[in-house]
């Protein structure tokens, strides 16, 4: 195969691939993932190259997974050791949204046909798109099988010449939309392969979609953005409704610190013009399943942080300082207005007996160690892989399962005064940047310039950069700043961290390596109308790939 029809035909390619593989309803945290795995081994067993190189494709599977899934790899080896990585998740969120339009989610065709008819109800931009035929409709299309179907096809292509130099490996994840259990075993696999064939990883491409403001105008991504999840537990002292000063409300302690934290700018990175969108809350909730007239004895949340440069031991700092000052805002405030009930009914005028405590899980932890010792340290083991047992069988979610562990070390924690405790749950995402990197291969460097070169001369399209994709993705795990003081933060600080969860700091810097996202224009990500630009995804990003892989691995 020659320069000139290395992509003659490819959209044919790209479509046969893709249409066959949205018809694997692969819903993330279900069985059905693993028919993701089997689609692609049967395709890449009638490729030639690998058909004829048994250990060139196969199954990682994903260790101690409640649904047995695997990574699915495919290395298509050339001369010499560099080495581009193509990742692209290959589960799916579900189809709840479509209503009566289901059995249509997954036949691009059919769905466009009955979008048509209902397209009144739709936006005007998803009218316009639909008129215009410019965008395939259908769940996958867009997050995220179109670009995989484009490096699939792209991966074929390299395997039928004979002379390549350099070597392409690609990895399917499941569980993008979940807990990433997918690419946190794919960096071991990455680690195996690097260590088998000596291999050196130049970059790995992701192939997400991006969004547009405008048709004329693409992004290029050179990292992704990172996501850690605080939670805050607050436990209160109980008093009827009543008598309120003689109690203290975790609601109040904990309505102070949500205020503090919601949507707060502080709690933000600014990179390079460049900023993470503010925290928000995504869960909060208090002890009581009934009516009563008494306080909450506890109340439980968490909330979201997106980052761009901060590690968890700084997040954690930040989360600390917070807690501190609304616990003592509280305090400040039930002393003002208790001297005004006590002047008001001639109570003597005191101050109430609280204090801020606010530790974080591991000192919680300690706490009951130093007073019950090994007896608790049993138990506490029992308990945990009592709910992870749970939750490999979806029986508990992760959120229930974490604030279970607290509740089961305050069993054993003597001193019962109102406190604050601050940990993180699962998953966390690594911030990470070519920025970052140090003495960054100049090919590397440059590609996104060269890469915008090449589409303003060949679609008349400019390319921006970013350093950070901002719909948090896999391209997480190509990195991990501070290996050793993350693995203690999340180890301290989350309940789950251990046999459930897990992140492997130390492979992920063994593998450590740039990223770019280079995918397809894309809409409506999650939701009934997502859809992906044909000409994005049949012709103009497989050109931009292939010239990325011809700058970088040196191939015409």
């Amino acid at each position: 195969m020659d320069e000139d029809n290395f992509l003659k035909g490819i959209e044919k390619d790209i479509e046969k691939i893709l249409f066959s593989y949205i018809k694997v309803e692969s819903f993330t945290n279900s069985q059905k993932e693993k028919q993701s795995t089997e689609f692609l081994l049967n395709y890449f067993s009638n490729i030639p190259y690998f058909k004829n190189t048994p250990d060139s494709y196969g199954s990682y599977p994903i260790e101690n997974d409640h649904l047995d899934r695997d990574v699915f790899y495919a290395a298509l080896r050339g001369k010499g050791r560099d080495t581009v990585v193509f990742v692209h998740h290959s589960d799916i969120v579900g189809v709840e949204d479509f209503k009566l339009l289901k059995e249509y989610a997954f036949s691009p065709r059919k769905l466009k046909t009955e979008l048509i008819k209902i397209k009144d109800s739709l936006s005007n931009d998803t009218k316009k798109d639909l008129d215009e035929n410019t965008f395939l409709f259908g769940r996958g299309t867009c997050d995220m099988k179109g670009g995989g179907a484009i490096q699939i096809a792209l991966l074929e292509r390299y395997s039928r010449l004979k002379d390549f130099n350099g070597n392409i490996v690609l990895i399917a994840v499941p569980d993008e939309e979940n807990l990433s259990a997918g690419m946190r075993s794919a960096v071991k696999l990455l680690d195996e392969l690097k260590e088998k064939y000596s291999l050196n990883y130049k970059i790995m491409i992701n192939s997400e979609p991006h969004q547009r403001k405008n048709f004329s105008q693409g992004i290029f991504s050179e990292g992704s953005v990172g996501k850690i999840m605080p939670f805050i537990y607050v436990r209160g002292v109980l008093a009827h409704a009543g008598k309120v000063f003689e109690g203290i409300n975790p609601l109040h302690i904990m309505s102070s610190i949500v205020r503090k934290t919601e949507i707060n700018m502080d709690l933000c990175d600014i990179v390079e013009n460049e900023a993470s969108p503010p925290p928000t809350w995504l869960y909060l909730r208090d002890s009581k399943d009934n009516y009563d007239v008494s306080m909450p004895l506890s109340v439980k949340g968490c909330f979201s942080i997106l980052t761009l440069n901060q590690t968890p031991q700084s997040v954690l700092n930040k989360v600390k300082d917070i807690c501190i000052e609304a616990f003592n805002e509280v305090i400040r405030d039930m002393n003002k207005n208790y001297q005004k009930f006590a002047e008001a009914t001639g109570l003597q005028q005191k101050d109430l007996p609280w204090t801020a405590k606010v530790v974080n899980f591991s000192e919680l932890y300690d706490e009951a160690k130093k007073a019950h010792g090994s007896e608790f340290t049993s138990k506490f083991n029992m308990k945990k892989r009592e709910l992870g047992q749970k939750l490999r069988r979806n029986e508990i979610s992760i959120i229930d399962s974490n604030f279970e562990i607290i509740e089961f070390i305050y069993n054993y924690v003597d001193d019962i005064s109102p406190r604050v405790v601050y940990g993180f749950l699962p998953p966390y995402y690594p911030n990470v940047s070519n920025l970052y990197f140090d003495n960054l291969d100049l090919n590397i460097k440059s590609l996104s310039e060269k890469l915008t070169d090449f589409t303003q001369k060949e679609f008349g399209q400019i390319y921006t950069k970013e350093y950070f994709y901002t719909g948090i993705s896999d391209l997480s795990y190509t990195d991990v700043k501070e290996s050793d003081e993350t693995s203690q933060s999340l180890r301290n600080s989350m309940p789950l961290f251990g046999e459930f969860y897990n992140i492997p700091t130390e492979t992920i810097k063994r593998i450590s390596m740039p990223c770019m996202n280079i995918g397809p224009w894309g809409k409506d990500f999650h939701k009934m109308t997502e859809r992906v630009n044909k000409e994005d995804l049949y012709i103009r990003t497989p050109m931009i790939i292939k010239e990325a892989i011809s700058l970088i691995l040196g191939n015409k």
